[in-house]
């Protein structure tokens, strides 16, 4: 019973103490640091629970933590707008925690259901998947995550232009878990705790790595010589417009806000000789070009009468309506030529700005006074800011809850926005101010995702100028009247990794998730078929296909093959940083044929003429080539040595007892073969040798392959016949009017080749994502066989499988869903 107690209090001490450093990181400063380790005192605690009801109970009490720690501010804020009072708004808040953090209780319950079976590496890949999955599944408010905390340290949030802030979450969770891994094994020894402390170390210095070279680049882009435009931001600091229309009255306060607008656009010209106005979200409380009145006429006719006086044009927060109801939205003015036209905001603020179709009703609105009936707009658009001397600027709107959502961002960034302009009323913040903080951090990562800088205004602060980095340069205080100038510039910035895949770390995590659970699911069921049908065990003694190499041909055959495939890896990286200029097929075939298929076919002819055969026959190793045969005793078999490179493939090194033996054997499963050699008489052979890493790296490579999916005929021979196909005579028909059109034309000759540069197109692409693949199958099995070899073969095997569903069934389905007609 006082085991019990002790281990209930040190799980609550754990979660406790976890929630209070996250309280602590998210404040921001100089507390980012504490994101490294924020989460390891409830790691440890839930490696102590027992049960999957224990894990699930532990998720609900940590998600009501952190939401106490982390957002009491916003419980606070619930309860002062809606006038029930704070200490009810935050008892509101801790009883929707695990909705508003439903991530945690996600991770706890599949890192517990893991880790019963698996590693801590296994066990800590899929709580972090389980976490950005449910982040990306289950939409939040104010799409909080772990990575925005580091938004605080400039170098490494530039991670996020490859996997946004989840991707930065995603780091941050494998970090923890590498430092509590650490922790639990504190007491077995340095060897250990070596595996652990290098992930834990050597993540955060690729992360810190990769945003010290961005944040290279990107100040060699700051010195393009572009044409630029000062955009003036009127933070005007009127708020609770319901209030004073009491006071005032509908029409003055119209007026009141107006002139207070026109008062400080006109400072902003006059004094600060700005090229645009920016006004922030719903500043104009009624529809614009579409009045209710004469009097919104009239309020319609100043505003163009200021762009028109001012000859600047003027991107303000608004109304729209049609047919189907109100919007709010943001309108675009321009001198001489008037209303250019409206962007409608895509994410309304739920239960304020509007109400679900399956919650509304007349009960619903009894309770809830206050709820709006705008409806969502339909997604980015894209609109010029031009001024009279010709300059101009492709520009993003975004209002208010919009900038949390990454897919307007990128989607806004594929239409051609050179720079956002963020407006929002963050005026329920003013008491409140850690909420504006938070929102205008969360902003900030649609920069650095799409690296388009942001001119962001609010009704009463804080607005900000934000940079490519995500640097927040220039800002007002909240609760103040200002005027803040920011400059944006006509630079189409280089497509990121996020604008090409768009908002991949959640949707990557959930399909892992999926297929880790589908792969536990079948090797269950293929060991208990093993089980019933009792199948006889694989003796591995017939001859293999084996290659004999002397150090000389085995070191030119790896440069050759190094050669091959750093250069596909190059021509992939190319493609990858292109920054959409069109690629000319046949340059790309020509040169994979000279960086990979010419020095790849060197090394397969030189591996294919040092062939040979083996065998153990009556204690005997036989090695037959077509000019030779080789017999080694068994017996004299004193060592055998894995490869610690598997270059050019696995192999390893005999020592007899007479000495070294100057051929090594090459393609084959090293473990396997000195298991062989040990059962046939070469009994020196020490037991270590097979237990070697190099020795389980060396199996895992030859026991997981395919001999038909990983054979290179078929993957990059027949397979690319599958897509390139029906693109070509997609083409054909496009081009010529029918399949056989071009043959028709210009005869077989050329018809013939261009189906093969289509193929070849397809089978050198196919090789690039192949090699991604490889490079992620290699680092995967990397990280098993550094913390537990014996659960390579395993992790290995689950990777390879991925590798090959992701080659063979989601490429097809993704050039599917491109040429579908939706």
């Amino acid at each position: 019973m006082s085991v019990s107690i002790v281990s209930g209090w040190r799980a609550a001490a754990g979660l406790v103490l976890s929630a209070t450093l996250f309280g602590v990181y998210a404040q921001g400063g100089i507390a980012w640091p504490l994101g490294f380790v924020a989460l390891v005192p409830w790691l440890l605690a839930l490696d102590t629970v027992r049960g999957s009801g224990a894990a699930l109970r532990e998720g609900l009490l940590m998600s009501i933590a952190f939401v106490v720690a982390v957002f009491a501010w916003f419980g606070f804020a619930i309860g002062s707008y809606t006038g029930i009072g704070p200490g009810a708004g935050l008892a509101v808040l801790v009883v929707a925690a695990p909705l508003l953090q439903p991530q945690l209780i996600a991770f706890a319950l599949v890192r517990h259901l893991v880790g019963r079976r698996h590693g801590p590496l296994l066990r800590a890949l899929a709580g972090a998947s389980a976490w950005v999955a449910t982040e990306w599944l289950v939409p939040r408010l104010l799409d909080d995550t772990l990575g925005h905390g580091l938004h605080s340290s400039t170098v490494l949030r530039q991670g996020a232009d490859l996997g946004g802030a989840p991707g930065l979450t995603f780091a941050l969770i494998l970090i923890n878990e590498a430092v509590a891994t650490a922790i639990a094994r504190r007491r077995d020894g340095l060897r250990a705790l070596a595996a652990p402390m290098s992930i834990a170390l050597l993540l955060p210095m690729a992360m810190a790595g990769y945003g010290a070279w961005r944040l290279s680049s990107l100040t060699s882009r700051q010195s393009e010589d572009v044409a630029s435009l000062r955009v003036g931001m009127v933070q005007a600091n009127i708020v609770d417009y319901e209030r004073l229309r009491r006071e005032m009255g509908a029409y003055e306060v119209v007026r009141h806000i107006l002139d207070t607008h026109v008062r400080l656009s006109r400072v902003a010209t006059e004094q600060h000789d700005v090229d645009a106005l920016l006004w922030s979200e719903t500043v104009y409380p009624t529809t614009f070009r579409n009045p209710k009145s004469e009097a919104g006429a009239e309020f319609d006719q100043a505003i163009l009468d200021l762009v028109a006086l001012e000859r600047v044009p003027l991107v303000f927060g608004t109304y729209d309506r049609d047919e189907a109801g109100e919007y709010n939205a943001a309108a675009f003015v321009e001198p001489g030529k008037g209303l250019l036209g409206f962007y409608r905001k895509t994410n309304p603020f739920p239960l304020t700005e509007y109400v679900p179709a399956w919650l509304d009703g007349p009960r619903f609105r009894a309770l809830l006074p206050w709820a709006g009936t705008w409806r969502a707009g339909d997604g980015p658009r894209v609109f010029p800011l031009r001024t009279a001397d010709g300059r101009e600027v492709q520009v993003l709107p975004l209002i208010c809850l919009d900038d949390v959502d990454s897919g307007l961002a990128i989607d806004g960034a594929r239409l051609g926005a050179e720079a956002i302009l963020g407006m929002s009323n963050d005026s329920w913040f003013t008491r409140y101010p850690v909420g504006a903080e938070l929102h205008l951090k969360v902003a900030a990562f649609r920069s650095i995702e799409t690296r388009m800088p942001q001119l962001r205004v609010t009704s009463n602060g804080i607005s900000a100028t934000i940079d490519a980095r995500g640097e927040v340069v220039e800002r007002t205080a909240m609760d103040r009247e200002a005027v803040l100038v920011g400059t944006v510039h006509a630079r189409t910035p280089t497509p990121t990794l996020m604008v090409r895949w768009g908002d991949w770390v959640g949707p990557t995590a959930f399909a892992g998730l999926l297929l880790f659970g589908a792969i536990t699911l079948l090797r269950a069921a293929r060991r208990r078929w093993h089980a019933r049908h009792a199948p006889k065990a694989n003796t591995h003694d017939g001859p293999l296909d084996v290659v004999l190499l002397t150090p000389f041909w085995r070191i030119l055959i790896a440069l050759l093959r190094v050669v091959a495939r750093g250069g596909l890896l190059w021509m992939a990286l190319q493609v990858l940083t292109n920054d959409g200029t069109p690629i000319n097929p046949i340059a790309q075939v020509w040169m994979f044929a000279g960086l990979v298929l010419l020095p790849e076919a060197a090394a397969w002819s030189l591996m294919r003429a040092f062939a040979a055969t083996l065998r153990i026959e009556g204690g005997m190793l036989v090695l037959e080539q077509p000019s030779r045969r080789i017999e080694i005793a068994c017996s004299e078999i004193v060592d055998a040595r894995t490869w610690r490179l598997p270059l050019p493939s696995t192999g390893l090194q005999l020592r007899l007892g007479s000495g070294s033996w100057r051929h090594a054997i090459a393609g084959v499963d090293p473990l396997r073969l000195t298991e062989r050699l040990r059962a046939t008489g070469a009994t020196s052979i020490a037991q270590d040798s097979s237990a070697s890493r190099a020795a389980i790296l060396g199996h895992a490579v030859q026991a997981t392959r395919h001999r038909l999916l990983d054979h290179p005929a078929f993957k990059f021979g027949l397979f690319p016949l599958l897509p390139a196909l029906p693109a070509f005579r997609l083409h054909q028909v496009i081009a010529y009017g029918g399949t056989f059109g071009e043959w028709q034309t210009y005869g077989a000759k050329a018809w013939l080749l261009a189906l093969f540069v289509w193929w070849a197109s397809w089978a050198v692409n196919l090789a690039m994502i192949a090699a991604g693949l490889r490079v992620l199958v290699e680092v995967g099995t990397l990280l098993p066989l550094a913390l537990r070899p014996l659960k390579t073969v395993d992790v290995r095997r689950m990777l390879e499988i991925a590798a090959r569903v992701i080659f063979y069934i989601g490429v097809p389905l993704w050039l599917a869903v491109r040429l579908w007609p939706w």
